[in-house]
């Protein structure tokens, strides 16, 4: 939110792809609204169709690294350079690349990056907050497309914000304007936890990445499993990129689809004896959900349908 609002202002609009965690893509649908901001929706990961839907309005991208749950993972350096050539910049939701461990958005050419700390950062279900990145490298001066970094600021006896901060122009707006007048900061308790969450993330990814690996198999082997989606199976549409662009395995998550209707499907998931029902992700337990029926079930089902949510799907 605190990215979207210091790169959009009233009656304009960003580009996001629909393959969205739930409350995400119901930020987006509903709440941004309020803001008088627009979604301009893109089924999918392509460019091609990304570029399509800029207008003169548009003042930003969001992906997600790994989409959840649909599991997609876009070609992030590709998406830069169509944001880039329009003049705005990229934001990739990172959570799913494990606080970095397997991916680095930035090094690809995205300019922002979020996480939620509450995942593999903190990496126990026992804190929340999340983080905004600025990668310190677009110039908000350039396409003369955001007024709020290169004009007088009234919060601030008319600093301006890229002639004071430069590069770090964002950073600097996000804690000054945003965290100053909304209160989204995080509370010194648990910035201390994910602080020492950061210090095991290695190898609590290299075990996750391992495990959903070995679990993905055995379930892409399964006879009343009808599909898998995970990066790192050779299966994977998105496997050749993922190996090339990953440093350390294809994640921690993984969706499939059992074989049957969808009381099939919830008998699946209340009878599993190893497996905590609950819808987090990046826990130290091994967690389950059904999108469908939680997640994402405020949507209609034509919006689940289109943020890759199916009956059958089991994350």
């Amino acid at each position: 939110f605190m990215a979207l609002t210091n790169c959009c202002e009233p009656g304009q609009n960003f580009v996001s792809t629909s393959w969205l965690y739930g409350g995400t893509y119901n930020q987006f649908r509903v709440y941004m609204k309020k803001f008088h901001i627009d979604v301009k929706w893109v089924v999918g990961n392509e460019p091609a169709d990304i570029d399509a839907a800029i207008d003169e309005n548009t003042r930003c991208v969001y992906i997600e690294t790994i989409s959840n749950p649909k599991h997609s993972v876009p070609d992030i350096k590709a998406i830069a350079d169509v944001a880039h050539k329009h003049g705005i910049p990229l934001i990739v939701d990172n959570t799913f690349g494990m606080g970095g461990y397997l991916c680095q958005p930035i090094r690809q050419g995205a300019d922002i990056v979020t996480h939620s700390c509450t995942k593999w950062i903190g990496g126990h279900g026992t804190s929340m907050g999340g983080i905004v990145i600025d990668g310190g490298h677009f110039d908000w001066s350039a396409s003369g497309k955001f007024p709020g970094f290169t004009e007088p600021a009234d919060g601030y006896h008319g600093l301006k914000f890229w002639d004071t901060y430069g590069y770090k122009a964002l950073s600097a707006k996000v804690r000054m304007d945003s965290m100053r007048d909304l209160g989204p900061c995080m509370s010194p308790f648990n910035a201390w936890l994910f602080l020492q969450g950061l210090e095991t993330l290695a190898l609590r990814g290299q075990r996750h990445a391992e495990n959903t690996q070995k679990l993905a198999e055995w379930l892409e082997a399964h006879p009343s499993v009808n599909w898998v989606l995970y990066p790192g199976l050779k299966s994977h549409p998105d496997y050749e990129y993922t190996k090339k662009v990953f440093t350390n395995g294809a994640g921690g998550v993984l969706t499939f689809g059992v074989a049957g209707n969808i009381d099939q499907v919830r008998a699946v998931v209340d009878n599993l004896k190893l497996c905590s029902h609950l819808a987090n992700v990046g826990d130290a337990k091994t967690l389950i959900i059904h999108p469908w029926v939680t997640t994402h079930q405020q949507l209609p089902d034509e919006e689940k349908i289109k943020g890759g949510v199916t009956p059958d799907l089991i994350r």
